[in-house]
């Protein structure tokens, strides 16, 4: 069961925009490598799965921004928990994008 979302955007510091963009490609390949489902937004990654894992996803995104040459880091993480079980990112999605997809 599903019992938790969390959305991550992580923002890193470092001397130049490539280089930012090398560490949010790390950050995307831990969560791709964590199992966990997942989907990458323009703004932000979002997962589903149970809450202690996705915690874990969030504090070694930290650390591997870090150690791929940021100097700091600064996330905004949107949770979503219910012990109870939460809707997958399918349910919350497939109405909206079927209706954008007639308009275009």
């Amino acid at each position: 069961m599903v019992n938790a979302t969390i959305s991550l955007q992580i923002l890193p510091t470092a001397k130049n925009t490539a280089k930012s963009w090398e560490i949010i490609d790390e950050v995307i390949k831990l969560i791709k490598n964590s199992g966990v489902k997942y989907e990458v937004g323009p703004m932000e990654t979002t997962m589903e799965g149970e809450l202690d894992t996705l915690f874990h996803i969030v504090k070694k995104s930290q650390t591997i921004a870090i150690a791929n040459g940021a100097t700091a880091v600064f996330s905004n993480v949107k949770i979503l928990y219910d012990p109870k079980g939460v809707a997958t990112i399918k349910e919350k999605v497939t109405k909206h994008r079927i209706n954008s997809k007639k308009r275009q």
